[in-house]
């Protein structure tokens, strides 16, 4: 690909709103759901690591999960509400791409561990006998190692387009965080061969990676059947948790990584659902619906307190 010349050397993020009070309502607001988006997953993270009786593999992975999701959170809630309440809302160029190459790889990581959950979650339903032996520990760890890789992948490959796009100008990002398609309305190039790679890769892995859970969701509720009405309760118990992160993440990436580069007045809000809201509701779904969690956190407590 010819390299333009790059002019722009900072972008200015728009935010959310340009509407003084409202910008103060921004920063209360997402200042309360970053606070609890990283004391809920990091809350996860610790009583997980320090509980004997959360060592199976679905606390494994949502460990990391819940890693992913304050990581996530952190690339563009911090921005944001800094930005609301500052007169400077401009962003380097650098600190752009930074937060391009940052959200799409903890976003792909979580989409990665949302897919392991579900794999581990079919194995220990429809293959009960095996389970020991498909789940080992050292799978998991090799899972999880190659979804960071994945992720890296992902994001370099997305960063590479980025740095492919020339800025001549304007530098308005009409968007609270630097994502590719608020940069693809910047650039001054036919952008249609780079949207469809961008289509290709984010927008497919939201695709297929729905398409494969809800398969597998199906396929597990459809074994329940066999299942005495205790098992069922428990595995719906965490399915239903489990599908439920599943929509309200992947709803939105579909929405916004498998069209062509065009403004929608819902976009922004759409982005928070999967960039902030997921993050904060995770923490939420797995620790209310999951008695193991809630026992385990009661007991860290307790051991806290008593020292």
């Amino acid at each position: 690909m010819m390299k333009i010349q790059n002019n722009v050397t900072e972008f200015v993020l728009l935010g959310l709103t340009q509407d003084p009070q409202k910008r103060k309502v921004v920063f209360v607001v997402f200042s309360v759901f970053y606070l609890f988006t990283i004391l809920g997953n990091l809350l996860i993270v610790v009583t997980i690591k320090s509980s004997p009786t959360l060592g199976s593999p679905m606390y494994y992975f949502l460990s990391y999960l819940s890693l992913a999701d304050a990581c996530f959170s952190t690339t563009t809630a911090p921005r944001l509400i800094i930005d609301s309440v500052s007169k400077n809302q401009t962003i380097s160029f650098n600190d752009c791409m930074t937060q391009v190459f940052a959200a799409h790889f903890f976003g792909c990581m979580e989409i990665f561990l949302l897919v392991l959950m579900a794999y581990d979650r079919y194995v220990a339903i429809c293959k009960p006998l095996h389970y020991s032996n498909i789940i080992s520990r050292r799978v998991c760890v090799i899972l999880v190692f190659l979804a960071w890789v994945g992720s890296c992948i992902h994001s370099t490959a997305q960063i590479f387009l980025a740095l492919s796009l020339p800025f001549c100008g304007p530098n308005l990002i009409d968007h609270y965080f630097c994502d590719l398609q608020p940069l693809l309305r910047l650039a001054c190039t036919d952008t249609f061969v780079v949207n469809i790679l961008i289509i290709s890769n984010s927008g497919v892995i939201c695709m297929v990676s729905f398409v494969l859970l809800m398969i597998s969701y199906i396929v597990i509720l459809y074994s329940l059947r066999n299942q005495s009405s205790e098992g069922k309760r428990k595995a719906l118990s965490t399915c239903t948790s489990h599908i439920i992160v599943v929509i309200i993440f992947f709803v939105p990436c579909i929405f916004i990584y498998t069209r062509p580069p065009t403004t929608f007045p819902v976009d922004k809000l759409v982005s928070v659902f999967y960039t902030i809201g997921t993050p904060l509701l995770n923490p939420l779904i797995y620790t209310l619906r999951n008695k193991d969690v809630k026992d385990a956190m009661k007991k860290l407590w307790k051991n806290i307190r008593g020292t």
